[in-house]
């Protein structure tokens, strides 16, 4: 982690006073600057004397009547190692905020209010509740600045040093993987203790050699014969066996003969007769310095980074999740978010505007947020009588909703006020595009909002005045489109199936559309996205799906957007561009690229669909900000030359494929993955639920042979990191027992062609696998 202290930069104790309101008692270390009066009723929410404990979230640094004055004085980090971006102004700082009841007949009111309030720059803030509350109980123990100067020193004492650090495709391994041992050799020099590691190295050094006599001994059997069923399991000790799912029971390990865990790598011939390069044998190494085993028993979950902070003689344990991206604030629940929207009772009010109702009338209220959010919208959720917290935690779902969980879009933390107030209304209602909580209703009859979502009964407002506040985008006409696929997106959407065509409407027109402005399908893609989500969520799948299904989603949502450019445009900037594969005379071939679609006809229809909210989202700064972001990504990918995202889509999705394109994809593909961070930005397109590697697997069954030939040599590549090993073990047995045993094939075909450039024909009787060989590992 490159912050390894200075977790917390400020420690806030408010409390209410019966004659003087809310009153802010003390800052520490320094004051903040900024109005402590907005500081003290952001920590004491209304309604807070009606529970006896409540959590709330807000921001500082957001806006100008929110940034503190002197700019933060303790060191802090790069703000582009934290968000990965180049953002101005002063860093955000996250608050999260304790407030407590505790009735007392002695005082006045017979209840005394106290909130305390930590301001950290990570924003996982969930894990400073333990120590959050000990202080407030602290503070109403004794009431001094010294309870806020033990929290804000036990806070930066908290050790993250050997924290790994992820990249952005990293995390997104991590979140998709269920195994609680994904990216271990990360923590294996950072997190394990001395003792712990010099076993290790002693032990990771007799495997070295146990290999090696495993490897000249192999090497020595080529030469007279193979055994198929033995070497199918261990292929030159690599842990890619066929019997072991979860590696987790020795039991089963010894029932299929398969190698130790520790044996990742591969072995020396093997090595050297796929010509592994000098940085994947340090890789290889570096995986062997360690058993899973041994391992496990100090990382119990490398999803989390396991510390501690000490207050008050109590040790509190701490876990740090280390897949969070920015947009991410708190322990939100997009599945509490859904259910609420989702559940009977759930209803859409107001008129139809072509930005939110994407399918008319049968538009998603979780769509219509979504809509909502991607144009720049003002939202509010309302929860009249419910906790602030409650209320927080739907905004903060509503911002990992826009983005894609913080990894496709951003822009939505820094206009979201998980909990707002009357204090300072003018100020935060005056941001393009709010998304804020509340819990007075007076914001209801209020009316400065465009979509109002009440928690309390699921229900979604849209706002009479909506076309007033955002009239509709006019499409250009027809005589403007020269292009082809322009032409068909144009007939598409004047047909009589027309999905949300924008009504021509001024300004001042009538709040509601006309019915055929809106025709609403039952089989929209939306929907049918929302009814798989909503039926997983039945099926009791956990957050971590549902989010990256959303994560699948938006970056859908901004890949249709750039197609739609081509098509309107001519040309994007936010994606590459559309083509077809390409099979040129005297082998030429050139890869496709950008979105494509199953069926042209249903794509343009697709577009005229999204077309409306797409011209919404480009007129926000949201579109800006991705528009920096892909082209900065463009230059930093670590695999270059072609476009990952389409070559697998056509791995999974075409109908049909010729042999020249199957080969141009599989051989670029494992010509462009060599490194291990090229792994990891190919696994990283593969997650568990969308098949992990089948999509490449099923180059393994192709007819032609050096298509078979390239995919073993991409799964080789793979098999030589942990990680590549972890999404191997996930195929299917049969799956595993086709890669194995042609990689054996190809192994001992190499082998004989080595032989035969080293030895004439006539002296090479002796050195060349027999024929009972060849037929064994054939295929």
């Amino acid at each position: 982690m490159a912050n390894s202290g200075q977790h917390c930069a400020f420690v806030l104790l408010a409390e209410f006073d019966i004659d003087r309101g809310a009153q802010l008692t003390y800052q520490f270390p320094q004051p903040l600057g900024t109005d402590e009066g907005l500081l003290a009723n952001l920590m004491l929410p209304d309604g807070a004397e009606k529970q006896l404990e409540d959590w709330t979230i807000f921001f500082l640094n957001q806006t100008s009547f929110n940034t503190i004055a002197p700019v933060l004085a303790l060191e802090s980090p790069d703000p582009k190692e934290l968000n990965g971006l180049a953002d101005d102004g002063p860093e955000l700082l996250y608050v999260l905020n304790l407030v407590r009841t505790k009735h007392d007949k002695t005082v006045r009111r017979g209840a005394v209010v106290k909130a305390m309030a930590i301001c950290t720059r990570h924003p996982f803030i969930q894990i400073f509740k333990p120590v959050l509350l000990m202080a407030l109980d602290d503070y109403f123990t004794n009431p001094s600045q010294d309870c806020l100067a033990r929290l804000f020193d036990a806070v930066n004492a908290m050790d993250i040093s050997a924290a790994p650090t992820l990249t952005r495709c990293e995390k997104l391994i991590m979140r998709t993987s269920e195994r609680k041992d994904v990216f271990a050799e990360k923590f294996a020099e950072r997190r394990i203790p001395m003792d712990i590691r010099q076993t290790l190295i002693q032990h990771s050094n007799e495997s070295r050699s146990s290999i090696e006599g495993k490897s000249r001994s192999r090497t020595d059997s080529l030469t007279s014969q193979h055994s198929a069923s033995e070497a199918s399991f261990s292929l030159g000790g690599s842990a890619v066996w066929v019997g072991d799912e979860s590696g987790l029971e020795n039991g089963r390990e010894r029932e299929h003969h398969s190698p130790p865990r520790g044996r990742i790598s591969t072995d020396a011939s093997s090595a050297s007769s796929h010509g592994v390069n000098g940085r994947r044998e340090e890789s290889t190494a570096t995986a062997t310095s360690y058993t899973e085993a041994q391992l496990r028993s100090v990382v119990k979950d490398t999803h989390f980074y396991q510390t501690s902070i000490a207050y008050k003689g109590h040790t509190l344990p701490i876990r740090m999740p280390l897949s969070t991206f920015p947009e991410e604030v708190g322990d939100y629940s997009l599945i509490q978010l859904i259910q609420i929207f989702s559940a009977p009772g759930a209803t859409v009010a107001g008129p139809q505007h072509p930005h939110l109702h994407t399918n008319g009338s049968m538009t998603h209220p979780i769509i219509l947020l979504f809509n909502a959010l991607v144009t720049g919208k003002r939202i509010i959720f309302l929860g009249y009588q419910r906790p602030a917290g409650q209320v927080s935690s739907y905004v903060l779902a509503a911002c990992a909703l826009g983005s894609g969980c913080g990894a496709v879009l951003r822009g939505f933390i820094a206009r979201a006020f998980p909990y707002a107030n009357l204090t300072n209304r003018d100020e935060w209602e005056s941001i393009p595009g709010f998304i804020a909580g509340v819990t007075n209703p007076i914001f209801e009859s209020a009316g400065s909002w465009d979509l109002l979502c009440d928690v309390g009964t699921g229900r979604m407002t849209v706002h009479k005045d909506i076309y007033v506040s955002w009239p509709p985008v006019q499409q250009p006409q027809a005589s403007t489109i020269s292009r082809a696929g322009a032409s068909r997106l144009d007939s598409a959407m004047s047909s009589e199936d027309d999905i949300g065509r924008t009504p021509a409407l001024p300004r001042d027109a009538p709040i509601q559309g006309s019915k055929s402005d809106f025709v609403a399908k039952a089989d929209n893609a939306d929907n049918i996205f929302i009814e798989d989500v909503i039926s997983a969520i039945s099926y009791h799948f956990g957050e971590p799906l549902v989010r990256a299904r959303f994560m699948e989603y938006v970056s859908r949502f901004v890949r249709l957007a750039a197609r739609y450019e081509e098509e309107i445009m001519g040309s994007t900037k936010i994606a590459y561009p559309n083509s077809p594969f390409m099979d040129g005379p005297n082998g030429y071939t050139q890869l496709g690229s950008g979105m494509m679609f199953l069926d042209e006809v249903a794509g343009a229809k697709e577009l005229a669909a999204n077309a409306n909210r797409i011209e919404g989202w480009r007129r926000t700064t949201m579109y800006e900000y991705y528009l920096a972001d892909f082209q900065t990504a463009l230059s930093a990918k670590a695999i270059q030359g072609f476009d990952l995202s389409h070559q697998l889509w056509r791995l999974r999705n075409a109908k049909t494929m010729s042999d020249a394109e199957a080969e141009a994809i599989l051989r670029a593909i494992a010509e462009g993955v060599q490194t291990y961070e090229q792994v990891v930005e190919l696994l990283a397109s593969l997650p568990p639920h969308q098949g992990g590697l089948l999509p490449l697997t099923f180059g393994l069954f192709h007819q032609q042979e050096q298509v078979r030939d390239v995919t073993v040599e991409l799964l080789t590549v793979l098999r030589a990191f942990p990680v590549g090993v972890q999404f191997l073990q996930t195929l299917n047995h049969f799956h595993r027992y086709a890669y194995v045993r042609q990689a054996h094939a190809r192994e001992a075909r190499l082998f004989r062609e080595h032989n035969n450039q080293l030895y004439p024909p006539s002296s090479k009787n002796s050195r060349t696998p027999s024929n009972q060989s060849e037929s064994s590992f054939g295929g």
